[in-house]
C-alpha cells in the first residue's frame, strides 16, 4: 500500500464522527451459494508462497528491480499452469506500460521583470525549483492567479475561466473545503482534481504558457526553509528507485511548471492589494474563483526535466464465464506484488504490505480454476489482476484504467487485498503514518478487517455482508472519509475515479508497516484464509447475480440537502482530464 502524508490539518473528531467499532448495520439474511472450491484456499498454501515471495532472497520486490520482474515471472507462472487464459494482448499474461523516471537539468531559470525595468533572476533552489511533471521549455507573459487550479466539470468547479489563455498562471496546492467532511471534492479525502499532473493539464487546456504551484497559506504553512524543501525534492542520491509516474501523463504536458515559494509568490500579488492568503481565502468560492490578473509584471520561466522512459508489467490472468450473456461482463480481483526494495542488507520484505494480498490472489485463482475443472465457472467472466509499481503511486491499476483489457463500462466490480495477513495496531507515539487513527490493540482487531468503499456502493455493502457468513469476520466500515487517507492508497481507487463500483479490503495499519520487520513470520495466516475466501465468496457472488452493482459516484457519502452543492451521479465511464 502506498505510504501517504495525511492532510496537515486535519480534524481529529472525524473519528468519532465515523466511529472506529464496527458498523451497526443490518445484515442481509437472503440464501447465499457457497464458492465451489473455496475450501481449497488453506492457510498453509499461503504461507508456502509468502515465505518464497517475501524471503530474503526477493529483496522487497522493488519496482522496476529484478527481483520485481521475477515476483511478476512467479505470479505469471502460477497463472499458467492454473489454466488461467492470457488477458493480455498477443496472448500474453503480461500487461506492459511504460513509467517515466524525471531527472534535472541545468538550464532551470525563472525572471521577474517589472513594469518600472527592474528584473529579478532566480537560479533553481532560489525561491523556485521544476517540479517533475513539468514539461521542458521556455515561455513567459503576464502572471494570472487561478485559484487551486482546478477544472472539474462533474462539480461544478472552474478556476480558469476564459482569463488564462496566453498567461502564466499562479495556482494553489490541494482543494478547496479541504477540512470540510462534506466537501464535493470527496469529503475529507484528498480528490485526484487536487494532482498536480491534473491541474497542468487543465491549466494547458486552457492556454496557460506556464505554471507557477505555491502553498495554499491559509489551509498549510509553508516549510521553514525553501532552499532545504527543494533539495529534497531533487536529491543527489535517489533512494530505492526514486520516483515515478506514466509516460502517458507527462506526454500530455508540455508548458514548464515550477514551484514557487510563499515569500516569492507574496511579491507576485503584491499589485492587487491583497495578500497571498487573502486571495486564497477567497479561492473557496463555490464553483471556483474568477482568475485574478497580477498587475505590474511578468514571468519568464525556463524549466529543463529530463524523462528516462522504463517499462512495466502487470500479470492479468481471466477465467472465462460460462453464461453467454454474461460473460462479456468482468469482475477484476486484484492486489499488488511490488515493494520497497532494499538498502544494502536492510531489506524492506513486505510480507503484509502486499504479499499477503498476492498470495491470496494466487489462491483465488486456484479456487476458480479447481471450480472450473470441476464444471462449476462463474457466469460472468473474472480477472485476477496483479498490479506493479502500486509504491510508486498505483501506477499499475491507473496504466490499466487508461488502458483497459475490456471495456470499463463491462466491469462491474473490483475487489481489492491490500495488507490482509495482520491486525491493525496504533501504538502511542506511532508518528505521522498513523495520524487521525485511534490508539487500537491488535488484539482489538483480532478478527477484524476494514472494508472500505461502501459508502459508494449499496450493491456492494450488501454484497460483502452476505459472503461474510462462510468467514464470520468482524466486518469494519470505518475509513472512507477520513483524514487517514486509506480510501486512496490502493489499486481500486483509479477505478472508483471511473464509476467502477470498488471495495477495498484491508486488516489495517500496523507498526511494521513500510519497515523491514514486515516479514512472513508475522502473518496471521488463519486470519489470511479468511480473508482469502470472504474475497473469493464476494467475487462468486458478483459473478453469479443477474445484474451487476450500480454504477458509483465519487461524492462524499452525505445528504444532499446538507450540502453547499450536489454533484451529479457519474454516467457511464467518465474520460480522464488526458485523453
Amino acid at each position: 500500500m502506498v505510504l501517504h502524508g495525511t492532510r496537515l490539518n486535519a480534524l481529529r473528531f472525524v473519528t468519532v464522527v465515523l466511529g472506529v467499532g464496527t458498523l451497526s448495520l443490518p445484515t442481509p439474511t437472503s440464501a447465499q451459494e457457497t464458492a465451489p472450491a473455496i475450501e481449497s484456499i488453506t492457510g498453509a498454501d499461503l504461507r508456502a508462497d509468502l515465505f518464497f515471495l517475501a524471503g530474503d532472497e526477493m529483496r522487497g520486490r522493488l519496482a522496476g528491480s529484478p527481483e520485481g520482474r521475477l515476483a511478476s515471472a512467479f505470479i505469471k507462472s502460477r497463472f499458467e499452469r492454473l489454466g488461467l487464459t492470457p488477458a493480455a494482448p498477443g496472448g500474453s499474461y503480461y500487461h506492459s506500460f511504460n513509467v517515466v523516471q524525471a531527472e534535472v537539468g541545468e538550464d532551470n531559470r525563472l525572471a521577474v521583470e517589472y513594469d518600472d525595468g527592474r528584473v529579478i533572476s532566480k537560479e533553481r533552489g532560489q525561491e523556485f525549483y521544476p517540479l517533475r511533471e513539468s514539461g521542458s521549455g521556455t515561455a513567459g507573459g503576464q502572471v494570472v492567479f487561478a485559484g487551486f487550479g482546478i477544472s472539474a466539470p462533474e462539480l461544478g468547479h472552474d478556476d480558469y475561466g476564459a482569463g488564462v489563455a496566453g498567461n502564466v498562471v499562479l495556482i494553489l496546492d490541494h482543494e478547496p473545503e479541504e477540512t470540510d467532511p462534506e466537501s464535493a471534492f470527496d469529503g475529507l479525502v484528498t480528490s485526484e482534481a487536487s494532482a498536480a499532473y491534473r491541474k497542468l493539464a487543465a491549466a494547458q487546456e486552457a492556454g496557460a504558457v506556464a505554471a507557477l504551484l505555491v502553498t495554499d497559506v491559509h489551509n498549510h504553512p509553508e516549510p521553514g526553509n525553501f532552499s532545504a524543501e527543494a533539495a529534497g525534492y531533487w536529491p543527489e542520491t535517489v533512494r530505492r528507485g526514486g520516483r515515478y509516474t506514466l509516460e502517458s501523463r507527462l506526454n500530455r504536458i508540455r508548458i514548464p511548471a515550477v514551484r514557487i515559494s510563499t515569500a516569492l509568490a507574496e511579491s507576485l500579488v503584491e499589485g492587487t492589494g491583497r495578500t497571498l492568503a487573502e486571495l486564497a481565502r477567497g479561492a473557496e468560492a463555490a464553483g471556483g474563483a474568477a482568475p485574478v490578473s497580477l498587475p505590474g509584471l511578468e514571468v519568464m520561466v525556463s524549466a529543463d526535466v529530463r524523462r528516462e522512459v522504463h517499462t512495466a508489467r502487470n500479470v492479468v490472468g481471466l477465467i472465462e464465464g460460462s453464461d453467454p450473456e454474461l460473460r462479456d461482463e468482468w469482475v477484476i480481483v486484484c492486489a499488488h506484488f511490488d515493494h520497497d526494495g532494499a538498502e544494502g542488507a536492510m531489506i524492506y520484505n513486505g510480507a503484509d504490505d502486499d504479499g499477503s494480498g498476492t498470495v491470496a490472489l494466487i489462491e483465488i485463482a486456484e479456487a476458480y480454476a479447481e471450480a472450473a475443472r470441476m464444471g462449476e465457472g462463474p457466469r460472468r467472466s473474472v480477472l485476477l489482476a496483479a498490479w506493479d509499481f502500486e509504491e510508486k503511486g498505483l501506477l499499475g491499476a491507473w496504466a490499466y484504467v487508461e488502458n483497459p483489457l475490456h471495456p470499463l463500462d463491462k466491469t462491474v466490480a473490483v475487489l481489492n487485498m491490500d495488507m490482509i495477513g495482520r491486525n491493525e495496531e496504533v501504538v502511542v507515539g506511532g508518528g505521522r503514518r498513523f495520524r487521525g487513527l485511534d490508539i487500537q490493540s491488535a488484539g482489538s482487531n483480532a478478527n477484524a478487517i476494514n472494508i472500505l468503499g461502501t459508502t459508494r456502493s449499496d450493491d456492494l455493502l450488501s454484497e460483502v455482508q452476505r459472503a461474510n457468513a462462510e468467514t464470520g469476520l468482524d466486518l469494519r466500515f470505518r475509513y472512507d472519509n477520513h483524514p487517514i487517507q486509506l480510501l486512496r492508497r490502493s489499486d481500486h481507487w483509479p477505478f472508483m475515479q471511473v464509476g467502477v463500483p470498488a471495495l477495498f479490503y484491508h486488516t489495517g495499519l500496523h507498526p511494521d508497516y513500510h519497515r523491514q520487520d514486515d516479514i512472513p513470520e508475522r502473518i496471521n495466516y488463519e486470519k489470511l484464509e479468511k480473508v482469502a475466501r470472504l474475497v473469493y465468496q464476494t467475487s462468486w457472488s458478483l459473478a453469479q447475480r443477474p445484474s451487476g452493482p450500480a454504477r458509483i459516484s465519487m461524492s462524499p457519502p452525505a445528504t444532499c440537502p446538507s450540502r453547499r452543492r450536489c454533484p451529479a451521479p457519474r454516467q457511464g465511464t467518465p474520460s480522464l482530464p488526458w485523453q
